[in-house]
């Protein structure tokens, strides 16, 4: 679903409008900017099994996994976007991604829980479930 089909200044449209402003931060290379989109320091970020470090730890993590030059950064495309309000602070992110990249592109879901914290959404909670095969419904074609 597209990010403009949530009216803005809405609840969603601001959740959807951080997504949009992380994807477009981690396609510059701007890891900082991606993690603008976090709880600082207190978010739990679950990837590959296991509970990664706290806020610093996970802007550590992509630095060191995904930085220098673009392709090793890859392209990243958030789609199927789904937001569910669970409270007027509260609300559960649920999306496909693809990061498309010429070795090891990545597909999955990622389920998160947006609060709303000092007037500003951000994920509290971040988990990720990725494979290594491309998902047939994925609207951005693979790298070849």
């Amino acid at each position: 679903m597209p990010a403009a089909a949530a009216p803005p200044g809405s609840d969603e449209g601001e959740i959807r409008a951080v997504i949009a402003r992380m994807e477009a931060a981690w396609n510059r290379g701007d890891f900082r900017g991606y993690m603008d989109g976090f709880l600082n320091p207190d978010v739990v970020f679950v990837s590959r099994g296991r509970f990664q470090s706290d806020w610093q730890g996970t802007l550590d993590h992509y630095v060191r996994d995904y930085g220098g030059r673009p392709e090793r950064r890859g392209r990243l495309h958030f789609y199927d976007i789904r937001v569910e309000m669970l409270a007027p602070d509260a609300a559960q992110l649920i999306s496909r991604f693809h990061l498309d990249r010429p070795e090891q592109p990545q597909y999955g879901v990622n389920t998160r829980l947006m609060r709303k914290v000092n007037g500003r959404w951000v994920i509290a909670l971040n988990h990720v479930s990725a494979v290594e095969t491309p998902d047939p419904a994925d609207p951005v074609p693979a790298h070849r």
